[in-house]
């Protein structure tokens, strides 16, 4: 540790190669007033915000006659007693049968995030590096079908299941849902392709591969990222629907998991909530985790493309 002088003669102290000054400067009462209000603020906007997740997750842990007393009296906002039985009823009570709806949006949304990642991988890359005339037009138009009210598609698209004779099947759902996540899955795809530095592409092709091959052996790995992202996103996407499901599904054995919590709690003189929320939580804690343990992937997949 040795003095220095630091920018504009201030005296300073130099430690680990870094020059401190020294003594330290004094901040302002009113810095400190305007940070510590701006974190209050955060606190209190977090709090509101995840009321609800808090809500649905103590309403899980009630039993049934906690529920039947309702939400005052010995529940509280923290009850003093928690119970796992609706988690248990909701898998075991035959009745209500959750596994097989979660395994049919298990097999509907990895299907569509890996139809939507072969679609739009083709289709970013061939608007980002093929010369294709209207090129930004089309780009325009797979963005506005994303937009696209989702209620404004049920009509026609259910006479269109009707007609082929494909209603009250999950399966068709897998192409249905591309309208959700093929939109998104292509923009994201489209500008990160634009970043990847076309020597690249020319190496393989000048050594004979085609522009497919060079897609899948080359593009793509580097794309890692933004790949990634497209496709939690196509899932939850597809995850999480409830519009479509509900319109094009009529028996219990083809519920979705969204679809089948509609059905959960029902009896002639109560509504069981803690049943309902069992299974909000349930569906909710693959697509957490996902992000959770995924989130560097996101952020690197949509802010890649942003700067040039």
């Amino acid at each position: 540790m040795t003095s220095a002088v630091a920018d504009g003669g201030a005296p300073a102290v130099v430690t680990g190669g870094r020059a401190i000054a020294w003594p330290p400067r004094r901040v302002s009462p009113r810095v400190v007033v305007r940070e510590t209000l701006f974190y209050l603020a955060v606190v209190i906007v977090a709090l509101i915000a995840l009321f609800p997740f808090f809500w649905i997750l103590r309403t899980s842990l009630l039993s049934d006659s906690q529920i039947a007393a309702g939400v005052g009296g010995a529940n509280g906002i923290i009850p003093a007693r928690l119970s796992g039985a609706a988690y248990k009823d909701v898998f075991t009570n035959a009745s209500f049968g959750f596994l097989g709806p979660l395994l049919n949006s298990l097999i509907v949304s990895l299907a569509t995030t890996v139809v939507t990642i072969i679609v739009a991988s083709m289709a970013g890359y061939a608007l980002a590096r093929l010369r294709i005339r209207g090129a930004g037009a089309i780009l325009a138009f797979i963005l506005l079908a994303g937009f696209f009210p989702v209620l404004a598609m049920i009509g026609p698209l259910f006479l269109v299941l009707r007609y082929l004779g494909l209603l009250d099947n999950i399966y068709p759902l897998i192409i249905v849902y591309l309208v959700y996540t093929l939109p998104i899955a292509t923009w994201l795809l489209k500008n990160f392709f634009q970043q990847i530095p076309p020597e690249l592409e020319d190496a393989a092709l000048v050594d004979g591969a085609t522009r497919l091959q060079t897609l899948r052996k080359v593009v793509v790995p580097v794309a890692i990222p933004a790949v990634f992202t497209a496709a939690i996103l196509s899932f939850i996407l597809a995850w999480n629907d409830f519009a479509f499901a509900v319109s094009f599904l009529t028996s219990t054995s083809q519920f979705t998991a969204p679809l089948a919590i509609t059905t959960f709690g029902q009896s002639e003189y109560q509504t069981f909530y803690n049943l309902i929320d069992a299974a909000v939580v349930i569906i909710s804690v693959p697509i957490a985790l996902l992000v959770l343990f995924a989130q560097r992937r996101i952020v690197a997949g949509l802010t890649a493309g942003s700067f040039r």
